[in-house]
């Protein structure tokens, strides 16, 4: 025997402490030394005693890392090795060495130490136990009791206070789930923890071992989802490890990618673009285009193209062009070939080629025809859509063939958009295509849209566009058939004949004159030139001849077309022309003739879908002409209360860019025809001053009109008017055009209304608006602290029948306070004697709890001053210490008495250290100058992006405080003022600014609705 056979218990523990220990030698040793021994108590009680050292300690030591792990080895190390010859005589076996005294010994110290105090303890004991059993071998096989006791002590230990611990007791039950039992406590446990647990290394860790199955698949899925970035990242991992793609289902695929592809996080996406897709296309032997139709590319083509892109971006050159074996010799994919996949990839192919720019042109032009070979394969696969009649529709096999065939259509129409234009024949000939395509009857209608836009890329001009689309409308909707009878073919000769022999004379005589011209014979030249004259005269004559016997004789004009169908087809061309044009093109002569002729005689329309693209058409026209907006505002404004649903929300969309394009100013304009005087728009308000009796001179007009019909819509059970509505107003305020108080409550109680829970929607939308909206400008944030007391009152009355008496108040509070906070804003305003606006708020705040100490929202409020970032102005502390100290003394409720006499207690500590400063700057600067900056950094680093507006003055121009509170100097010390500045008192103050004030509130309150 060696020494190291011989090892004593204690050295084997401090070697294993030393990473570059070999711990296969230790064990062996070890083992040796207890194979040896006949009474092996004394050893397990010597072994437990080393190891409670490490057991005691919670930080992740290396030292104590290399025990557990030497332990989990050594306790391991009993088990036999597999043995594949004999499997019976394995089993028997492994009965017998299951029960070996030493891990038994081991696992029910572990066992009994897993409810210990200590959460060092309990981390320690459920770590060995996941180490003990990961080492097993995988047909290794314990007691059923052992079995139980383990099950039921670590699905204790997984609801544990500490995340460390509730981690190393999932990771310890991973060989104790039961896939197939419908009813694991291990599982139920694992999908518990995946929903409920608010710790993210918790839920990636259940991720990592839970075992797939039907119940816990639809779990992982919704981790991909997951609020932390790491947890979705594992989630694509464990998704492309362990579940094959015919596991899922079509909508779980879409959902993945789309989810995947879209994620905030770059290292998400990358996971989905890395391992994702390349183990989907393992499954699928590589095919792009099996894996294309498994996500039903007729319903999801965005989705399914940007798969495609990401999978184009990992391939190299010569894979991109693997699939070029469907295509002929025309480079085009046969009509009888062409299905929903291989077209869309071809799509995706050339667009990402022509994405490449210079490098992919050459790989383009392998895959792409020239121009006019391509309309022409477009024109004939257009051509042969079928066309079905009423009775057809009701088969839906034939339904759906048609769908078909319209999807690949539209996605031939895509890729005119990769076409070589440059070259004018082919340009020609695909304007040719299209116009044709649009001009005939049979053409889908879901088609005219795009048609009309791929037309319009082609055609720079916004004139040429116009004329072009009108002469379509035009045949459209008033095609001429004609009737012609036979052309006598020897009076044809006749006249082509004599058209030959007055050619000829006019060629001899203009011959003949340059000749006379050169011998300077005018008198001869002047005859031969009326003799010209009568030959062109003569050969004039003889062409319009011709023309009038191959003309027909009679040309029968057909009615204007008025069919739903009909209008349809030419306002989708109309308004995809609007939306096309520069918005600086005015209305000319041929669009105020389709608006006369075309688009305000559909708004009277019975077909709702004629009405609506009408509606759309009138919007967008509006938009060109600040004079038809004035005219049609108030038809639109009706239309979008009066309607069906879509066709109020196309009205609703249409006074919003009408608003937002030229403000409320318009409004003025319109109803100064009715001799009403309108109210100041929001945009001109800014930086003007109002007097206060104009406000009670504007009396009820259009603007009012609108503000009450979007409060009225906000109330609305229809969810989709409700969400345009509320993004529409968000946008309005957003850019200035309107400024509200009680419109943004309005937006914040939507926000947080239960009802809205499933408005994917609108939640995203106000969430995204409330953070920009506040961080933009300190005016914005005036009106956020404007909303804050009404917005809690609404939810404090709130009836119990009421959804928003669910909402949790505190969170609201918290909202508003972080959407307030100066040092929020992205721009700080450089003033830094300016007040912010969280002062302000935390007078609010007390002037509210001096109404009624005992209301149990002082509580609120009082918890809610802690949390404020309070200027160091010294006026706004004196008037907030004189308001806290009246509030000590009237607030009876200890929790609130606690935090406002420690809210008194900071402002006086603040007060007392400002004067320290302020005196220690009067001396020298060598001496006390840095001691005072160092003391109080805070004076000179972060006071700039404190200052800010004051709260009240929601609407104009900047009113700075009175009195500087400091000038800053180079070392960062504070000089006081040295001429003192009488101030006026906080009321004169707040009675001087609301005269200056004038907003929208006073026509919101008008509102017959209020929440």
């Amino acid at each position: 025997m060696t020494a190291d056979s011989e090892i004593e218990l204690k050295e084997a523990f401090q070697r294993a402490q030393r990473g570059h220990n070999n711990k296969a030698k230790l064990v062996a040793s070890l083992k040796s030394r207890y194979n040896k021994l006949e009474d092996k108590t004394l050893f397990h009680e010597e072994f437990v005693h080393y190891l409670k050292y490490a057991m005691i300690v919670y930080k992740r030591e290396p030292a104590v890392e290399n025990v557990i792990e030497f332990v989990a080895k050594f306790a391991t190390s009993f088990q036999p090795p597999p043995n594949a010859e004999d499997e019976q005589q394995e089993e028997e076996e492994e009965e017998d060495e299951d029960d070996h005294p030493f891990l038994s010994f081991i696992f029910n110290f572990l066992l009994e130490s897993h409810k210990a105090s200590s959460h060092a303890v309990r981390f320690r004991a459920c770590q060995l136990i996941n180490k003990l059993l990961g080492g097993m071998a995988e047909n290794a096989q314990i007691d059923d009791d052992l079995f139980d006791r383990i099950h039921q002590a670590m699905l204790v230990r997984v609801t544990d206070k500490f995340p460390n611990v509730r981690i190393q007791a999932a990771l310890a039950m991973t060989r104790l789930q039961q896939p197939k039992d419908p009813d694991c406590p291990t599982i139920n446990a694992y999908m518990l923890i995946l929903e409920n647990d608010s710790n993210a290394e918790v839920r990636r860790a259940v991720l990592s071992c839970i075992a797939m199955s039907p119940r816990t698949l639809p779990k992982v899925l919704k981790r991909t989802r997951d609020i932390k970035e790491n947890v979705r990242k594992l989630a694509y991992q464990v998704l492309s490890e362990k579940v094959h793609i015919k596991a899922l289902t079509i909508a779980q695929r879409v959902g993945l990618l789309q989810q995947g592809l879209h994620d905030t996080s770059e290292s998400v996406r990358d996971i989905v673009c890395s391992r994702l897709l390349p183990a989907w296309l393992l499954r699928l032997d590589g095919n792009v285009i099996e894996l294309l139709h498994r996500l039903d590319v007729e319903n999801c083509a965005e989705t399914a193209m940007e798969t495609l892109k990401a999978i184009f971006k990992t391939m190299p050159g010569e894979e991109l062009l693997q699939n070029r074996a469907q295509f002929d010799d025309r480079k085009v994919i046969p009509e009888d070939s062409l299905t929903c996949e291989n077209v869309l990839y071809w799509r995706s192919l050339c667009e990402f080629l022509k994405g490449k720019g210079d490098d992919g042109e050459e790989m383009l032009e392998q895959v792409l025809p020239d121009a006019a070979s391509y309309g022409d394969y477009l024109f004939g696969y257009l051509k042969a859509v079928p066309v079905l009649t009423e009775e057809q529709r009701a088969d839906f096999n034939q339904l759906e063939l048609v769908m078909t065939k319209e999807f690949i259509s539209q996605q031939l129409i895509h890729l005119i958009g990769c076409l070589d234009t440059n070259e004018e024949g082919g340009r020609k000939r695909v304007l040719a295509v299209l116009q044709e395509m649009l001009a005939l009857t049979q053409t889908p209608s879901s088609l005219v849209s795009l048609l009309t836009e791929k037309l319009l890329a082609l055609i720079p001009d916004d004139q040429r566009r116009i004329q072009t689309v009108a002469e379509i409308i035009s045949d459209v909707r008033e095609p001429i058939m004609e009737a012609s009878q036979p052309v006598d073919e020897n009076r044809s000769r006749r006249q082509q004949v004599q058209l030959a022999e007055v050619k000829v004379r006019l060629m001899e005589a203009k011959q003949d004159l340059e000749d006379c011209i050169a011998a300077q014979d005018f008198s001869r030249a002047a005859e031969l030139k009326d003799a010209i004259a009568g030959l062109e005269d003569q050969r004039n004559q003889v062409l319009q001849e011709i023309s009038e016997s191959s003309q027909p004789v009679d040309r029968e004009a057909l009615a204007e077309k008025n069919d739903p169908e009909t209008l349809l087809r030419c306002l989708t061309m109309c308004a995809e022309l609007l939306k096309q044009m520069n918005i600086k093109t005015r209305t000319g002569p041929t669009i105020s003739a389709l608006m006369s002729s075309l688009v305000l005689p559909s708004i009277a329309n019975a077909h709702p879908a004629v009405r609506n693209m009408a509606v759309v058409c009138l919007g967008t026209c509006t938009l060109h002409s600040k004079e038809l907006a004035k005219t049609h505002m108030v038809l639109l404004l009706q239309i979008a209360q009066l309607d069906e649903v879509k066709i109020r929300i196309s009205a609703l969309r249409a006074i919003i860019d009408l608003l937002l394009l030229f403000g409320f100013q318009l409004l003025s304009e319109t109803a100064s025809t009715q001799t009403v005087q309108p109210p100041l728009s929001p945009d001109r308000q800014e930086g003007e001053a109002t007097p206060a009796e104009d406000k009670g001179s504007i009396p009820e007009d259009t603007a009012q009109s609108i503000l009450v019909m979007l409060s009225e819509f906000l109330d609305s059970e229809m969810s989709d008017l409700r969400t345009e509505t509320a993004e529409g107003l968000a946008k309005l305020m957003y850019t200035g055009r309107i400024s509200s108080a009680k419109m943004l409550s309005r937006l914040v109680l939507l926000w947080y209304n239960p009802v809205t829970e499933d408005d994917v929607r609108l939640r995203h939308c106000l969430g995204v608006f409330f953070q920009l909206y506040a961080r933009e400008s300190r005016a914005h944030q005036e009106v956020v602290e404007e909303t804050f007391l009404p917005t809690i009152r609404t939810l404090l009355n709130a009836p119990a029948t009421s959804p928003l008496a669910e909402v949790d108040i505190n969170n609201v509070v918290e909202l508003l306070v972080e959407l307030t906070r100066p040092s929020g804003l992205i721009k700080p305003s450089a003033n830094t004697e300016e007040v912010c606006v969280h002062d302000y708020l935390a007078v609010r705040m007390c002037g509210e709890m001096l109404k009624d100490p005992t209301a149990p929202e002082v509580r609120l409020y009082a918890k809610t001053l802690s949390n404020l970032e309070l200027s160091r102005e010294e006026t706004v502390r004196d008037d907030l210490t004189t308001l806290l100290q009246q509030l000590v003394l009237v607030v009876k409720d200890r929790v609130c008495l606690r935090a406002l006499e420690k809210m008194l207690h900071q402002l006086v500590d603040s007060k007392e250290q400002a004067e320290v400063v302020n005196a220690s700057a009067l001396q020298p600067l060598d001496v006390n100058a840095d001691e005072a900056a160092t003391e109080d950094p805070s004076k000179s680093t972060k006071r700039p992006k404190r200052g800010q507006r004051k709260a009240s003055t929601a609407k104009g121009g900047r009113r700075p405080s009175r009195k500087a509170e400091s000038s800053e100097e180079s070392d960062g010390e504070n000089v006081p003022e040295s001429v003192p500045v009488v101030r006026s008192s906080r009321r004169a103050k707040i009675a001087a600014l609301e005269k200056t004030k004038l907003d929208l509130n006073p026509l919101i309150n008008q509102e017959a609705n209020v929440s």
